[in-house]
């Protein structure tokens, strides 16, 4: 009996939902921009991922094609990295149009990830993109704040609720009808878009799908449909305390422009103030001012190179670097270049400690906007958060450093410390070796690292599940008809 209540007060709530023709209209219109929006990722995946193949292949091949050299001119003709985009930014774009994904890698210098979508666009972009994801975020729950603003009000200015509750229908049966009404029609949008982004998902991947893939497939459904259950919910909270429909209506709308426009924002600018980050200015200064400090390679009379200097000597029993069996260069080369890279990445790591508890911030206030736990989440799960970024950064570093310090290793052992005279070639070893050096190939980490990061956005997640919970609990108790 109490499943069959609940069963007919949702029937009714789909039933007054499309009868109403600006319903069909609203829906339409969603479902054109889904439309578009599927498509454009769609197509920005495959030319992204396409371009990057085809260039890193480029890449690879111009640094096999150099001729007989000296090693140090190969560590400085240097090579570049790709990062190629996941199989879930189809649906949501995250923050990947802002942070590039290409790199220059290079001897002595740590570049920047670069060619961002931004960098190429107009100040427009920064209004946002129109992915499946902000569709779902935005739009969505606005259009379930306008169908269930009714859902309860409507019955109580027009004398249906008495009549309702008179007939034994108690108010948690009411409530969880009402909200599961207005669930079934979130259903008629949320689930086609979430059949083609599987459908999308899968022509990606050419048909060889992992495991880590599937589960990161399987929580973002899960995660999108108890977001927008929450809106349902909320929807038939609000409409339930008030007074008038009018008044439910103003207040959702309040309330979804406090959620998704003002809170959003704020938390951004709060942890930027409260933890601010070093220009690039600075930053790159310092790191500069610590490696004169550490020792300059380009100075023959710096101490620590000194040092190393008499130290070889004596190791050797020889009075000058020409009798050396080694390069002393290659030798001078690759301490610079550790030096170098453990002083970038001590800096590179206390930026991150910022930036971390900037994002930090941000994702605690998830627990007062549920629309900051489903955009982290969402942006994580489909590999285009700023985690994801740091990660490549990181990966490509490794490279870099590795690639740097074989060609060091190569001058160490293949070049003579005796200067070429006039009439002489200069000193560059078989090109062969160049095929030493591996390609770059870019591996995406398992969704044990989005439980790492994104640990506040799921317990957001079962916060806000209490919550509601608990509201709706309360009210069953001190609601009433009039």
């Amino acid at each position: 009996m109490l499943l069959r209540t609940q069963r007919l007060i949702a029937r009714q709530v789909w039933t007054t939902a499309f009868k109403n023709r600006a319903v069909f209209g609203l829906l339409i219109g969603i479902g054109l921009l889904l439309t578009y929006a599927a498509a454009t990722g769609w197509v920005n995946v495959r030319q992204q991922n396409e371009i990057g193949r085809i260039y890193q292949q480029q890449a690879r091949q111009d640094w096999l094609g150099n001729p007989d050299k000296h090693p140090h001119r190969m560590a400085h003709y240097g090579h570049f990295a790709f990062r190629p985009k996941a199989p879930l930014s189809v649906f949501d774009f995250g923050m990947e149009s802002f942070l590039g994904n290409t790199i220059f890698l290079e001897a002595h210098k740590q570049n920047s990830v670069n060619f961002s979508e931004a960098g190429f666009s107009t100040g427009l972009l920064r209004f946002g993109e129109i992915s499946m994801a902000m569709v779902l975020q935005l739009l969505l729950p606005l259009l379930l704040f306008f169908l269930g603003f009714g859902t309860v009000a409507t019955d109580r200015e027009t004398g249906t609720l008495k009549l309702i509750l008179s007939q034994g229908v108690d108010w948690g049966q009411l409530l969880v009808g009402k909200s599961l009404g207005l669930m079934a029609v979130m259903l008629t949008l949320y689930g086609p878009v979430m059949v083609v982004t599987g459908l999308l998902w899968f022509g990606l991947q050419e048909g060889t799908v992992s495991a880590d893939q599937r589960m990161r497939l399987g929580l973002l459904m899960g995660a999108y449909f108890l977001y927008l259950s929450f809106f349902c919910v909320i929807a038939v909270l609000v409409s339930a305390r008030s007074k008038t429909a009018k008044t439910a209506l103003v207040s959702l709308i309040g309330l979804w422009l406090m959620l998704t426009l003002v809170l959003p924002r704020t938390s951004q600018a709060l942890g930027s103030y409260l933890y601010p980050a070093p220009s690039k200015a600075k930053f790159l200064a310092d790191i500069q001012a610590d490696v004169l400090k550490e020792g300059d390679s380009h100075n023959p009379n710096d101490p620590h190179y000194k040092r190393l200097k008499d130290s070889l000597l004596t190791a050797y029993g020889v009075d000058s670097v020409q009798k050396l069996p080694v390069n002393y260069s290659g030798l001078v080369m690759a301490e610079g270049e550790k030096i170098s890279a453990q002083l970038y990445n001590v800096h590179f790591g206390r930026l991150l400690a910022i930036y971390d508890q900037q994002n930090r911030f941000s994702k605690a206030m998830a627990f007062m906007n549920p629309y900051l736990a489903i955009r982290n989440l969402s942006m994580a799960l489909s590999g285009t958060d700023f985690a994801g970024y740091v990660d490549f950064q990181q990966q490509a570093e490794r490279y870099r450093y590795e690639m740097a310090q074989k060609m060091n290793d190569l001058q160490i052992h293949f070049i003579s410390n005796k200067k070429p005279g006039a009439a002489e070639k200069p000193h560059q070893i078989d090109k062969k070796h160049w095929e030493e050096v591996p390609d770059f190939s870019y591996q995406s980490p398992g969704i044990g690292r989005v439980f790492a990061h994104e640990t506040i956005s799921l317990l957001a997640f079962a916060f806000w599940m209490g919550l509601l919970g608990m509201v709706g609990w309360r009210l069953t108790k001190t609601l009433t008809a009039i």
